[in-house]
């Protein structure tokens, strides 16, 4: 999947923004990382992309796929 089309949740202050790939304004700030996941879900499953979770630190903590992966995973059966 190309990143620039993919949703982010980022650390933003005390805040937590949820970015598309590529872009420097936020879509939405939300005041915990739990509400700024739950929103970039909603945009990844409509869009179907990916969200990717950052750590406060910036890492990479998580990502999620919720549109046609071209990798899935070996465990899971089609």
């Amino acid at each position: 999947m190309s990143d620039k089309r993919n949703v982010h949740v980022v650390p933003r202050g005390d805040q937590w923004a949820v970015v598309r790939g590529g872009a420097d304004r936020a879509s939405s700030l939300h005041p915990t990382q739990t509400t700024a996941v739950e929103a970039a879900r909603t945009t990844a499953k409509r869009d179907r992309v990916e969200v990717v979770t950052h750590r406060p630190n910036g890492q990479i903590r998580d990502s999620d796929s919720y549109g046609r992966d071209p990798n899935p995973p070996r465990d899971r059966k089609h």
